[in-house]
């Protein structure tokens, strides 16, 4: 089981954003949704990696927010209140948390398994560096093929030649990214097994 503690930073300087990401975030499988459980804190309960994995890089882009991933068990039957849960996976998602408001991509993992954490940690990290690095043109082109796109379909859309998007795409480092989020899967399936 993940829990994702998810804090936001420079909250005192900034408005509370917590409230509308917490409505914006609800369409996601999560067996626990996220909650605010202190000031500018939330945390989640999530079951599948490739969530996990989706939610983390997303709240990266959105650049408000430090990410902490624990990966362990969870006392069960969890409460109906997520910020009431308990057992390790909370405790490593507080560690992480913390560990990620000065860690580069502001994500970290912590997992019982420390080596395959920590190998989850680095992955997620290379492509969250990688997401805070892309330029304005780049997000438009990776947003077009998230949206399951075609490269020529792309540039319609953008108004560009097709080799503009295939440029784009490569500085913008999307096939680096999505090789990155599977290995980031991969790595926490068996963090928590």
């Amino acid at each position: 089981m993940f829990v994702l503690t998810v804090d936001q930073r420079g909250s005192r300087r900034d408005v509370d954003r917590v409230g509308d990401l917490i409505a914006e975030l609800g369409d996601h499988r999560l067996v626990r949704p996220f909650q605010r459980t202190a000031g500018d804190e939330m945390q989640a309960v999530v079951a599948d990696p490739g969530t996990v994995v989706a939610l983390a890089l997303d709240l990266v882009g959105r650049e408000h927010w430090s990410i902490g991933i624990g990966a362990g068990a969870v006392e069960e039957p969890l409460p109906d209140e997520t910020r009431a849960g308990r057992g390790p996976a909370f405790e490593l998602a507080r560690v992480a948390v913390e560990r990620a408001k000065s860690a580069p991509g502001r994500v970290a993992v912590e997992g019982s398994d420390t080596d395959l954490s920590a190998d989850a940690d680095t992955a997620l990290t290379l492509v969250a560096v990688l997401l805070t690095r892309r330029t304005d043109e780049g997000r438009e082109a990776v947003a077009q093929m998230r949206r399951g796109l075609t490269q020529t379909e792309a540039a319609k859309t953008l108004g560009i030649s097709k080799q503009a998007v295939s440029q784009r795409l490569a500085t913008a480092g999307w096939q680096v990214e999505t090789a990155g989020r599977r290995l980031a899967e991969r790595l926490l399936q068996k963090a928590d097994s």
